[in-house]
């Protein structure tokens, strides 16, 4: 059984590699354009800017965004490549406005193996001498800029070439989807500073609202409208991406502890740090044992956090069990995201393969 899924993960990341691709060559040219007519139209300044903006955007990542948009509108019978490039250009552009708001309110030093936008924005203060407060420069220039990128991908695709009634069905269901990852990157904040209020449904309604929404049911979504699925379509995916994007999420957070920069984009240590609360964190702190517990709680937000009391915080993620619960719980999802892909009477096996590699694919990272 263990071998069937790794080779289903394996055609997962074979095919996901090839959106990728074509994502990557899409997002360089439009990288290119992007330099050009910013300078021209808006000066130096701005083109510095934006230029922070695009290379969180180049450095790219998986594109699972853009390439669950182009798998749900080939689902739903789509053949019109170029222009679900375009959507899948509009979705990265998105997640690269998120990662430059996120980065800021994690305080993150490094993204993907390079400085994050806000980063970039204040070593240039220092660097021209332009004052004495980098920070708020950084922090500012950063989110202009990314505003910039989202706004400039909303008028993409508003101009996507389909049928009026279908650009704005899909206008509205990426912006109630956004409403959404606000209000979850919001209570994400706050679940870092409110410490022993948080419980797990507080912990699960981030994972629903900040990933699983703008992760993998706005653009399975996204694509299915633009291939012009009915509302019955487009809703009997919800179940499934719902439990796919937890599963993917419960598996980021174990990997943003256990695993490497290279696996998560970042640093290891961050979560910690930055004092995330997640079903790791919750569980432990409601297990661990009373010593275990305490220190936990000092190292949570600790900004000085040292390697060495980073191990023994893993340590007692093992040792309370926490790990053990987290990735049953992303385990769970994954069986519920591939009952309601069995059971989904819209789409057939052929349809849906792309889907159950990718359940495949998450029970293996989760291992």
């Amino acid at each position: 059984m263990k071998q069937s899924y790794s080779n289903n993960a394996a055609a997962f990341k074979k095919q996901l590699s090839h959106y990728k691709k074509l994502i990557d060559q899409d997002i360089e040219q439009f990288t290119k354009e992007q330099e050009k007519s910013t300078l021209q139209e808006f000066g130096l300044n701005s083109r510095v800017a934006i230029d922070a903006y695009l290379s969180i955007l180049q450095r790219g990542g998986k594109r699972i965004r853009g390439s669950l948009a182009m798998v749900g509108y080939e689902m739903a019978g789509g053949t019109d490549t170029a222009m679900i490039l375009r959507a899948a250009r509009v979705l990265e552009l998105v997640h690269a406005y998120l990662l430059v708001i996120d980065d800021i309110n994690d305080r993150s030093p490094v993204r993907r193996g390079g400085p994050p936008a806000h980063v970039i924005m204040a070593d240039y203060y220092r660097q021209k001498g332009l004052g004495s407060d980098d920070v708020h420069f950084g922090e500012s220039i950063a989110i202009h800029a990314s505003l910039v990128a989202c706004h400039t991908a909303q008028v993409m695709l508003a101009e996507i070439e389909v049928r009026p009634e279908l650009a704005l069905r899909a206008i509205v269901s990426l912006n109630k989807s956004l409403v959404a990852t606000g209000y979850g990157q919001a209570n994400d904040v706050f679940n870092e500073v409110l410490g022993n209020e948080v419980d797990e449904r507080a912990v699960m309604n981030v994972l629903e609202w900040k990933t699983a929404h703008y992760t993998f049911l706005s653009p399975l979504q996204l694509g299915m409208i633009l291939a012009g699925a009915d509302d019955d379509k487009v809703d009997s995916i919800v179940q499934f991406a719902m439990n796919a994007g937890l599963a993917f999420q419960i598996g980021d957070d174990n990997l943003g502890v256990f695993g490497t920069e290279f696996e998560s984009g970042k640093s290891p240590l961050d979560d910690i740090r930055e004092g995330k609360r997640t079903l790791l964190t919750i569980h432990a702190l409601a297990n661990a044992k009373d010593a275990d517990k305490n220190f936990l709680l000092q190292m949570l937000g600790n900004n000085e956090l040292t390697q060495l009391e980073f191990q023994r915080v893993k340590d007692i993620l093992v040792s309370s069990g926490a790990l053990d619960f987290a990735k049953e719980r992303a385990a769970e999802h994954v069986r519920r995201a591939q009952q309601e892909l069995a059971s989904n009477a819209y789409f057939s096996e052929n349809q849906t393969a792309f889907l159950k590699s990718l359940t495949d694919y998450l029970l293996i990272r989760n291992m």
